[in-house]
């Protein structure tokens, strides 16, 4: 063993044992209990950010810790090859996509490799080689048999920048989801998949795994797929007196709202449609000019895609048409609403401003008469006899309905059943339930894709192409110009192909499939990667499937997440798997950000690296001012992490000068998994430093430890703990008290998926084994068995966050140079009876006010506790000369003492 920690000759020496050994290659065949870890996959961009160092060593924390409880782990890694940048690299750099992502891969790997994660490395995938995206094919071929894979003409996100498609996902809030930039629409044919289908039971099969995901997740996917159960009402159209209505052949003469709260349907002072809606755009003659040119300036903004959630001005305009309310009767005027879309619901809603907040804004704003109809049920009697209202602000909530004719009186839920049985026995409504989640739009303009495996024949008319053909492959080179049409339609050699059906000449689809289509089952072919005839064997679904584990990014939690959801319920339809859900437990990590200092006086930011400001830090470490070396001030502000704002940070680099262990260990102890953490070189210095102190300390007890090794007892992790001696030091007592204090601590942690408080336990053991102050050459056997067990577990405990360190550090506590993995080596036992303290305080009330604080045995019996309590000098002050009504103790914690 060295004298000093060099981090570099560790790792290299345990990464090399680790890949000769193939220690984390895991196999089916083991009669341990089946754990899978898994992270989402990285885009091979060309090298790691810390972001990714976060991500990936969260997972492998758990990975070692699983294997360290004796779970049969599978933490495999692959490529999510696919995508725009390597387009925008053979534009730009004019070099083959290909040879672009396989040069990444070969980058990141070996970044990974030297970050000493615990991958099996074997079971690599990548998305952009045919042997994946020939199911990538498989499973869409499929899908069109099940008729879940459909073509149709739609108006779809489009980015100019990217020159492609984009789901509604992925264009939410009016920016691509990739690039940042505006998002327009376009008119395009399109390959959709199916999603609706599954919208139920996306939304009911929530309810098992909500107990694993994050909240926040869980809300947004509910909200994403957007449940809402009411009724649908038609309203009849009818043009103003002495007005012909010259709509076109074919315009409905109905409006169909769709309602959550039929019990106000009284209250309706307007139908509110679309701009698109075909009950204005079939009747465009017979509009007036100014309320054509009002549509066509909402339909213009509303080719800019905008989030839902997005707050928008309302704007629209009276079309001049009516329509009937089919309950009271009423002639309502319809409007045409920017805030109304037409792919949401059935594109109309009726208008209720008193009880409805977008509604009452868009009443105030144009001056539209609100009606409230429904009232608090304290107040029901005396609104049943006003004929109007005085609102400041919209009533939203249930209650007794008002000024509805025939219900009036009613409780809005009773009214909401019965006005919607009442709707379909006349023939002008029914029950219903809506969604916002629209079908994947999987189609995209691009090279660097899987192909969509359709053939188109004049004769046939659309032909999927035999499973035999499969893979249909993208060609070896090709010119790549981000004209926006595909480039696949370029190549003839591709385009031109033989019918499947006939044998005639046919043109492939040159169309490619979403990215997110590779990452929805990844985690499956994981499990099987070298099936060439399968996607994956259900055996070995069954074996390894469910995820136990999955950790990523919360940008994914609702695009991703869904998609891979649906795919699981597709697969379980096509009796590949037996559940219905992927992923069993979720943990979104926060963004890694830095300090970031610019000047934008000029109306241009311009960044500065940290190392040319000069920073002024108050106590605590919080940022006072900053400046430029030439002296100008500057601003700063905690951004994501990015080579172009300056606040970049190379792994590669923090692994050369700090190590790998210390650059995890940094990265798990700064802040809670689930918080941003802001990145402070300063804290890796402080898990060198720990690290240092830990080696110095096993170099210190090296001899003791292997002069002793005969005499001591079997290993921490055995559990077979001897009790104190009663000869032994208090010192020793206090080290095996502290060690199994911290065994405990960080198993409950990393159970519950807590990674900066293990790594501050082990920073207080480490301690606790610097303060026993014996000389390892005079020691006792109890003080140099407490040092073993203290250092063997502390080897275990750390192996998760520092596991170069952790090998060395056991191989020289155990004698063995073969590793924790190769030796099966377990997470050490915890034993309660050594983890007692020999006393613990008691506090002494009298009459519930704390009047002293007792040491005893935590086993003391209450009576001795009593005699103790009554006995203290302080206690005694308040009950001599009074009566003692009764004593209560609760052990372990509190004695009180009720005198009168």
């Amino acid at each position: 063993m060295d004298e000093k920690y060099f981090a570099k000759k560790i790792e290299q020496k345990w990464q090399k044992k680790w890949a000769d050994s193939r220690a984390f290659e895991a196999s089916m065949e083991s009669n341990k209990p089946k754990f899978y870890q898994l992270e989402m996959l990285p885009y091979p961009s060309g090298n790691l950010h810390m972001g990714h160092v976060r991500n990936y060593s969260a997972g492998d924390v758990v990975a070692w810790y699983k294997r360290l409880k004796g779970f049969n782990v599978l933490h495999p890694i692959g490529w999510d090859s696919f995508g725009q940048p390597a387009e925008d690299a053979a534009i730009k750099r004019g070099v083959n996509p290909r040879e672009w992502t396989e040069a990444n891969i070969d980058t990141m790997q070996g970044q990974l490799q030297r970050l000493g994660i615990s991958y099996d490395w074997s079971r690599q995938m990548a998305a952009h080689r045919p042997d994946y995206y020939k199911f990538d094919q498989w499973f869409f071929l499929k899908m069109f048999e099940m008729g879940l894979a459909y073509k149709k003409k739609t108006q779809v996100n489009w980015c100019e920048t990217d020159q492609a498609t984009l789901s509604n996902e992925q264009a939410s809030g009016g920016l691509c989801w990739r690039c940042g930039n505006p998002v327009t629409k376009k008119d395009l044919e399109q390959w959709f998949l199916k999603t609706t289908s599954y919208t139920d039971q996306l939304l009911d099969d929530m309810a098992a795994i909500e107990a694993g995901w994050p909240q926040n997740v869980i809300k947004r996917q509910r909200d994403w797929i957007g449940r809402s159960e009411g009724a649908f009402v038609d309203f009849k159209i009818s043009m103003p007196t002495g007005q012909l209505d010259k709509a076109a052949a074919g315009a409905p003469n109905t409006v169909r709202i769709f309602t959550t709260r039929i019990d106000t349907i009284y209250g309706a002072n307007a139908i509110v449609v679309s701009a698109e809606h075909p009950v204005v755009t079939s009747r465009h003659a017979s509009l007036p000019a100014d309320v054509n040119a009002k549509i066509a300036e909402i339909v213009a903004e509303s080719l800019k895609p905008r989030d839902r959630e997005e707050e928008v001005e309302k704007d629209g305009i009276d079309t001049g048409l009516k329509a009937i309310n089919p309950f009271s009767g009423e002639a309502l005027p319809v409007w045409v609403g920017n805030y109304v879309m037409m792919d949401y619901g059935t594109g109309a809603v009726m208008s209720v401003p008193a009880h409805d907040e977008r509604d009452w804004e868009f009443a105030k704003k144009f001056h539209l008469p609100i009606r409230q109809v429904i009232s608090e049920p304290h107040m029901e009697h005396e609104h049943h006899t006003m004929q109007a209202l005085a609102l400041d602000h919209a009533f939203t909530d249930h209650g007794v309905l008002v000024h509805s004719d025939y219900w009036n009186g009613k409780k809005s839920e009773t009214a909401k059943k019965e006005m919607t049985e009442y709707a379909q026995k006349h023939g002008f409504g029914e029950v219903a339930t809506t969604y916002r989640l629209r079908d994947w739009g999987i189609s995209r303009q691009r090279f660097w894709g899987s192909p969509i495996p359709i053939v188109y024949c004049d004769n046939c008319g659309i032909v999927p192409e035999k499973y035999e053909n499969l893979p249909v492959q993208l060609p070896d080179s090709i010119e790549i110009t981000g004209t926006g049409e595909s480039p696949l339609a370029r190549v003839s050699e591709f385009v031109n192909t033989a019918c499947p059906n006939c044998d005639g000449p046919a043109r492939r689809e040159t169309d490619t499939m979403d990215t997110f289509v590779d990452s929805s089952w990844y985690y499956y072919r994981y499990t099987d990667p070298q099936n060439a005839d399968a996607a994956v064997d259900p055996a070995a679904a069954a074996y390894w499937t469910p995820v136990d584990q999955y950790i990523g990014g919360d940008d994914h939690a609702v695009m991703h997440l869904i998609y891979a959801r649906f795919w699981t319920k597709v697969m379980r339809d096509l009796g590949i798997v037996k559940f219905d859900e992927p992923f069993k437990r979720l943990l979104t990590q926060g963004m890694v950000v830095g300090e970031t200092f610019f000047d934008d006086s000029t109306g241009k930011r311009k960044y500065f690296m940290p190392a040319d400001v000069k920073v002024e830090r108050d106590e605590k470490g919080k940022i006072i001012s900053a400046t430029a070396s030439d002296g100008t001030p500057l601003k700063h502000s905690i951004e994501r992490m990015s080579k172009s704002k300056g606040n970049g940070v190379d792994p590669d680099e923090m692994v050369e000068i700090y190590g790998a262990d210390a650059s995890r260990i940094f990265v798990m102890f700064a802040a809670p998994i689930e918080n941003e953490l802001v990145w402070n070189e300063a804290g890796i210095e402080g898990a060198v430093r720990f690290l240092q102190r830990v080696w110095r300390q096993v170099y210190r007890w090296r001899d003791a430890l292997s002069a002793h090794a005969d005499r001591t007892t079997p290993s921490a992790q055995s559990g077979d703990h001897p009790p104190f001696s009663k000869e032994g030091s208090q010192a020793a007592r206090d080290l095996r008290r502290k060690t199994h204090q911290t065994i405990k601590r960080i198993d409950e942690s990393l159970e519950t998926l807590q990674f900066n408080t293990p790594v501050a336990a082990l920073m207080e053991l480490s301690n606790a084994i610097g303060d026993l102050e014996a000389d390892p050459a005079t020691a006792t056997e109890d003080e140099v068995f407490a040092v073993r067990e203290a250092i063997e577990s502390l080897a275990l405990m750390l192996a998760p966050f520092a596991p170069h360190a952790a090998e060395e550090i056991y191989s020289v506590v155990t004698g063995s140079d073969d590793g924790m993995v190769a030796n099966e080596a377990r997470f050490p036992e915890f034993n309660p009876d050594l983890a007692k303290s020999d006393e613990i305080e008691i506090p002494v009330q009298v009459n519930g006010k704390l009047r002293s604080r007792l040491m005893a045995s935590p086993d003391a019996s209450n009576e001795h506790l009593t005699e103790m309590a009554l006995a203290d000098e302080k206690v005694t002050q308040y009950t001599d000369g009074k009566q003692i009504v009764k004593t209560i103790v609760v052990p372990g914690r509190l004695v009180n003492i009720v005198v009168r």
